[in-house]
């Protein structure tokens, strides 16, 4: 748990994504901006999980201190949230978000989508089907693709569509990394007709090891994310200088990741198939020479 509301605490992080979230190589006003959206989402995310300290300064900041119930956390973050379009809000992460709302004329709309994929954590601990998943990944994960396209200003509703597929693949593949850990929490984010489809019981997903049907499983749904990262590639080609290299970095880092599940056998029940350094490289410098192609 978060013992405090430290954000060097929560953007410390950062280091553990499956890709840059503000590499060195981008302007500093750039990566500041990229930060202060990164430590929010991670906070919003740390609520949601159930990892702030009870009585921690964080929930002091929020003013519900001594409050464990994450939805009431949530909404409380959520009032706080609308201070920084609106007044003066008490949480220092949100304070450091101020400057970037203002510099980019940003609108509630996206952090509200985080705030509520998180609520959804807390309701809904299975998916029928993969449309339902999607539709999940709407609000946990495209609304901070769509934050980067307005911090840039490049926004555009083609662009949109192209990152809405690359971070929706992302959110796919981080679910596919952490089956074992989501089962602990009692989510799954394999889609209920898929898991009946490949003969995949929750038992089964909570066995040291996967077998052949479970492999078989993880192996559908990582093309599906491929696929998406495929839609969403022409992104990267249609912007130019850092920001293409700083996308490239994101759609990279979901490829890596799934060559590591791929290499790993697509058993992903020990442990996250994590991707090394050397590999993440080799997958941005593909994505840059498809770029260069389409560009």
């Amino acid at each position: 748990m978060r013992p405090d509301a430290s954000p060097r605490t929560t953007l410390d992080k950062a280091a553990h994504e499956n890709f840059p979230v503000a590499p060195f190589f981008l302007p500093r006003a750039w990566r500041d901006d990229l930060m202060a959206v990164y430590g929010y989402a991670r906070l919003v995310d740390d609520i949601g999980d159930g990892d702030l300290a009870p009585g921690g300064a964080d929930a002091r900041h929020l003013g519900a201190e001594g409050e464990t119930d994450r939805l009431a956390l949530l909404d409380a973050f959520e009032a706080d949230l609308r201070r920084v379009f609106d007044g003066t809000p008490s949480h220092p992460l949100l304070r450091a978000l101020r400057p970037t709302v203002r510099r980019h004329a940003l609108t509630p709309e996206p952090f509200l989508a985080l705030i509520e994929a998180n609520r959804q954590d807390q309701k809904v601990r299975r998916y029928e089907t993969f449309d339902d998943l999607v539709a999940y990944c709407e609000l946990s994960a495209n609304p901070v693709g769509r934050l980067v396209l307005d911090i840039t200003g490049t926004t555009s509703p083609e662009r949109l569509r192209r990152s809405d597929a690359i971070c929706t693949a992302l959110q796919i593949v981080e679910h596919l990394q952490d089956v074992a850990e989501d089962l602990a929490h009692d989510r799954i984010y394999l889609p209920a007709v898929d898991m009946k489809r490949f003969h995949v019981t929750e038992a089964d997903l909570a066995r040291p090891t996967g077998g052949a049907s479970v492999r078989a499983l993880v192996a559908f749904e990582a093309d599906r994310a491929r696929r998406l990262l495929d839609d969403g590639a022409p992104l990267v080609g249609s912007v130019r200088g850092r920001l293409r290299l700083l996308l490239a970095g994101f759609a990279g880092g979901g490829h890596a990741a799934l060559d590591a599940i791929t290499a790993a056998g697509y058993d992903v029940l020990p442990g996250p198939p994590r991707a090394t350094r050397p590999n993440l490289m080799r997958a941005v410098a593909a994505v840059l020479r498809s770029a260069r192609g389409e560009g």
